[in-house]
């Protein structure tokens, strides 16, 4: 599972840098720049498979949060493309929340 949505991720960020560049803008390229731009604190240590789960349900409720204001920018902004996008990640977050969420009952 952990395997699975490393590699969904792997393919987001993708996605997301191309969508910053195709905006103009340099897309963030280095661990310092997205630590910096992350809502979602680095853990220290190796949590138990119970808390390791909580955590993702946090970091997939808290860029489906993020997504949500962004998307109101993008939608204000008439960038549809960018709202697609959002909308594509909102869904995958969320749903993937809502299973993680389900293994902890």
């Amino acid at each position: 599972m952990f395997e699975a949505h490393y590699n969904e991720l792997a393919l987001a960020v993708d996605a997301i840098a191309e969508r910053i560049r195709a905006l103009g803008f340099p897309a963030p390229g280095t661990y310092k720049q997205f630590a910096a731009l992350s809502s979602i604190r680095e853990e220290d240590g190796i949590p138990k498979a119970p808390e390791m789960i909580k955590l993702l349900v946090d970091g997939h409720e808290a860029v489906a949060r993020t997504s949500r204001g962004v998307f109101s920018t993008a939608g204000d902004a008439n960038d549809q493309p960018t709202c697609d996008l959002l909308t594509q990640r909102m869904q995958i977050h969320e749903k993937t929340a809502w299973m993680l969420r389900s293994l902890l009952e």
